[in-house]
């Protein structure tokens, strides 16, 4: 899932400096939100402005190298077992579970991307990638619907990421929608129950208040 902008080699002093500054934009969008302005992350960092521009042109590419980073991390192990594994039903479901877990611990980051599909699908384009493999197989073991398409698969992924602006950032609300998604793509309803209801937080905007309770 590596994020498709090409970068030259750099020289370890420069590589340290994009690794703290890519770990400062984590922490700091964290902790202050979508609107921090890059002063306070190259402040956070230990480095200058120019040092931050120097690497990142603007704050979408400081906002979309951290999110691949993230990806990278706690995303992509977890895709190579699932292609790895026999059940590729769940496998995929681990996928999703790990992709779902990455997106609320930085919620953030998210946020400050919002909107721009465009820019999203050059860090996930090798992950659809590994869900069609995974869709394919479930499909083939009869373990997954078959008149479910990798389009279906696209816009419930869509739907999946945008729980995430209905919750508190880092908060597990997401379990309960990817459980509802699950039964509804298995050939077979899982027999289990639905994981607990999480309310809608008050600051989640744009949501009708008898949803939140």
């Amino acid at each position: 899932m590596s994020l498709a902008v090409a970068r030259k080699p750099l020289r370890a002093d420069a590589a340290r400096n994009v690794d703290k500054i890519i770990s400062a934009a984590r922490q700091c969008f964290r902790e202050f939100g979508p609107e921090v302005p890059l002063q306070t992350i190259a402040s956070t960092a230990g480095v200058g402005p120019a040092t931050l521009f120097r690497n990142f042109a603007d704050k979408e590419e400081l906002v979309l190298a951290a999110l691949n980073r993230q990806l990278r991390i706690s995303v992509d192990p977890v895709v190579d077992g699932a292609l790895a594994d026999i059940d590729a039903a769940n496998g995929l479901f681990r996928v999703l579970e790990s992709l779902m877990d990455a997106a609320s611990a930085d919620a953030n980051l998210l946020g400050a991307v919002a909107g721009r599909r465009e820019l999203l699908t050059g860090i996930t384009g090798s992950l659809m990638d590994s869900l069609s493999v995974l869709l394919v197989r479930g499909q083939g073991q009869g373990s997954l619907r078959q008149d479910i398409s990798m389009t279906d698969m696209f816009r419930l992924l869509a739907m999946l990421i945008s729980v995430v602006d209905t919750m508190e950032p880092g908060s597990d609300a997401w379990r309960r929608p990817l459980a509802l998604v699950e039964d509804a793509i298995r050939s077979t309803r899982p027999a289990r129950p639905l994981p607990a209801h999480v309310p809608v937080p008050a600051t989640a905007t744009a949501q009708p208040s008898n949803l939140r309770d």
